[in-house]
């Protein structure tokens, strides 16, 4: 690998960890005792993100795809936040059975991205 791979690699890196800050996905993090439901869309975003970082690292995603993906993530985290701002710090289960409904096809999209 020379130089400029190297460098380029890093650059995408950056920017996807930049984007992910901007998209408010970091404060997603963590659980919530008694929520299980909140926490089962935290982990979820949270596993989605280890995936698209995985696959920027070993260049089968790349940093424009990468970036994208988190902005996903990103409005799924923020639709989250909204609902259980409703409900205080609660989804039920209907915003529970949607956002699932978002994140699988985040989760597909992700790793049709990674096969090719």
């Amino acid at each position: 690998m020379d130089f400029r791979t190297t460098l380029r690699r890093g650059l995408i890196a950056l920017l996807a960890t930049s984007a992910l800050a901007a998209t408010g996905v970091m404060a997603q993090t963590g659980t919530v005792p008694h929520h299980p439901r909140v926490n089962e869309v935290n982990k979820r975003i949270d596993n989605q993100q280890q995936r698209i970082d995985k696959g920027v690292a070993n260049g089968t995603i790349t940093g424009k795809q990468a970036i994208r993906d988190q902005q996903h993530a990103g409005n799924i985290a923020q639709r989250a936040s909204a609902d259980e701002a409703r409900h205080n710090g609660h989804l039920t289960r209907k915003e529970t059975r949607h956002l699932n409904r978002a994140e699988n096809r985040n989760s597909r999209h992700i790793r049709k991205q990674r096969r090719h």
